[in-house]
């Protein structure tokens, strides 16, 4: 239940988070809204980590395979990919898509056992999860 209930406020959060950064944008540029989205996350990351507990950084060399240290750069991808969508989209339409876009990926992740995940077998319904997913979108969108 825990779970559940992190997940949405982490979806709420996500598009909170997309329309503050496309109107900081709209004063400055894309990579200083980016650059600032990225240092501001810096500074609640070493707080949390100054109150929580002082893992040893050390630790990140550690980590096998060495791509797996990519997710920040992929983070400073998401925002912009984030805030141009939104500029461009709006946020309802911007969201849902990248929602359908998190869904399949994720799928494939686990289908295919990418990046050390547990592979599962495909399912039928699913797939007819998703395709229900997609037309509700076209829905949404139509005019």
């Amino acid at each position: 239940m825990l779970g559940l209930f992190i997940a949405l406020l982490s979806g709420a959060l996500m598009s909170i988070q997309g329309v503050f950064n496309t109107e900081v944008t709209k004063n400055t540029s894309i990579w200083v809204s980016n650059s600032w989205v990225q240092f501001s996350a810096f500074l609640v990351c070493i707080i949390g980590w100054f109150v929580t507990g002082r893992n040893s950084f050390s630790g990140l060399w550690q980590t096998q395979p060495k791509y797996m240290l990519l997710g920040g750069v992929i983070g400073a991808f998401i925002t912009l990919t984030v805030i141009k969508s939104m500029g461009s989209l709006g946020p309802a339409r911007a969201v849902m898509l990248i929602v359908i876009s998190q869904l399949i990926v994720a799928y494939l992740i686990e289908i295919f056992g990418l990046f050390g995940t547990e592979k599962v077998a495909f399912e039928w319904r699913k797939l007819i999860g998703m395709a229900v997913s997609i037309i509700g979108i076209i829905i949404f969108k139509w005019k």
